[in-house]
């Protein structure tokens, strides 16, 4: 019996514009039909390079996880040490979602997770040739012997079960596919397919979860890393060949380069494939934020959905679109507002006058349109010396060259 969380929105945010248009109207259908979300950003999030939690931090982030609907909440690894033991424990007793804990094929790791009192023991074991010789020292065998045993462990302690065979996408397919249908026998509830090292491209991800499903009657869960920046492609291309459930991180934040991130996989699915994954969408950027700060790792401002940049405007021609319809020189189907950010309209080198003039009447000021041209100017030139055009310089601007101000006017009537 799966355990599945218990918070879900009310209504989801209907598209505001037909997304198919044009020539993707002609060869694309929606092709996934349920998304769950596996969050492991207090997990392999944390084993980022130079990356550590504090106990509060890891408590926040899951309550904010949990409170946004997310499906499952990766605590932690509850073996490694009694504080990493303490804080799964305390979100497994204090969160409404599956908290699951994870746990190497090695009985103490196992009894650590299920001490712990998570809902789902995620157990896993190297596959691969390569990790079999020189990081596990063992045989195909006794992978096999030892991810049974613990499979059954779990499953006679009465609590969910999933199985990773790590390094699956480097993995001899023969092998794959013994492994998996032993802990199929063994009565394993979910079968994650990791991408370890972030070496599968999509189509052939896609087929690799296909071929997987020859192999077992479990629920299918995908794990994709992004060494070629392909993570968040393989997630989706995961759920189309017929994955129920992705893992992912806030910000992508993972080993190496990271993993799928948490805000693309859940806004491709929700925008893109319009897909209702139940997830609270509009607290996605303040969560990205905490994490950020938590992690400190910063947000490149071209990161997608989250990044400081991904609904802002500089370029005269796209800010004047903007300015007029948003959805000309955006989706259109993802606002600033479903994940919680605002539209920012930047001043520099690239602006036109109808960034200027909007930006001076937020600021009180009745421009003509001589006044927008000349401001416009100074702002050009100011941004092609690389100087940031704040709110303070195009007021200067505004003032030198004798813009009228709103409340002026207001008081030469009176």
């Amino acid at each position: 019996m799966q355990c599945l969380t218990t918070i879900w929105r009310l209504s989801r945010t209907p598209r505001l514009v037909e997304f198919f248009q044009g020539t993707l109207a002609q060869i694309t259908e929606s092709e996934i039909d349920e998304v769950r979300i596996f969050d492991t950003t207090l997990r392999d999030g944390e084993q980022s390079p130079r990356t550590s939690f504090s106990y509060e931090e890891k408590r926040n982030i899951a309550a904010t996880l949990d409170e946004m609907g997310t499906h499952v909440i990766e605590a932690g690894f509850p073996v490694n040490s009694d504080a990493e033991f303490e804080s799964v424990s305390d979100i497994a007793s204090g969160t409404d979602t599956t908290v699951c804990g994870l746990a190497r094929v090695v009985d103490k790791d196992v009894e650590a997770a299920l001490d712990s009192g998570v809902e789902l023991v995620h157990v896993f074991v190297s596959t691969s040739d390569v990790q079999l010789a020189d990081s596990m020292h063992a045989s195909q065998q006794e992978a096999v012997d030892r991810a049974v045993t613990c499979v059954e462990r779990v499953k006679d302690a009465g609590v969910e079960v999933m199985f990773s065979p790590m390094d699956a996408t480097r993995t001899d397919i023969d092998f794959l596919a013994e492994i998996l249908s032993a802990v199929d026998e063994a009565g394993v509830d979910w079968v994650n397919i990791p991408d370890t090292t972030g070496v599968a491209t999509p189509t052939r991800f896609g087929e690799m979860v296909r071929e997987v499903r020859k192999y077992t009657d479990a629920d299918i869960d995908v794990h994709a890393h992004d060494d070629f920046g392909l993570a968040a492609a393989n997630a989706m291309a995961g759920y189309e060949a017929g994955a129920s459930q992705a893992q992912v991180s806030v910000n992508g934040i993972g080993e190496r380069a990271g993993n799928a991130a948490f805000e693309e996989v859940v806004m491709s699915a929700e925008s893109l494939y319009d897909v209702d994954t139940g997830i609270d969408t509009t607290r996605i950027t303040e969560l990205s934020r905490m994490v950020e700060e938590a992690s400190d790792i910063p947000v490149p401002a071209n990161k997608p959905v989250v990044g400081r940049n991904a609904f802002s405007h500089e370029s005269g021609i796209h800010a004047a679109g903007v300015i007029e319809n948003s959805d000309t020189f955006e989706p259109g189907v993802m606002t600033p507002e479903m994940v919680g950010a605002q539209r920012e309209f930047v001043l520099g080198k690239h602006t036109g006058t109808h960034s200027v003039r909007k930006r001076l009447e937020e600021s009180g000021f009745t421009p003509t349109d001589a006044d927008v041209r000349e401001v416009t100017r100074r702002v050009k030139d100011f941004g092609a010396e690389k100087e940031r055009v704040t709110v303070d310089v195009l007021t200067r601007f505004a003032r030198e060259q004798g813009v009228d101000r709103a409340d002026e006017e207001e008081e030469v009537r009176a």
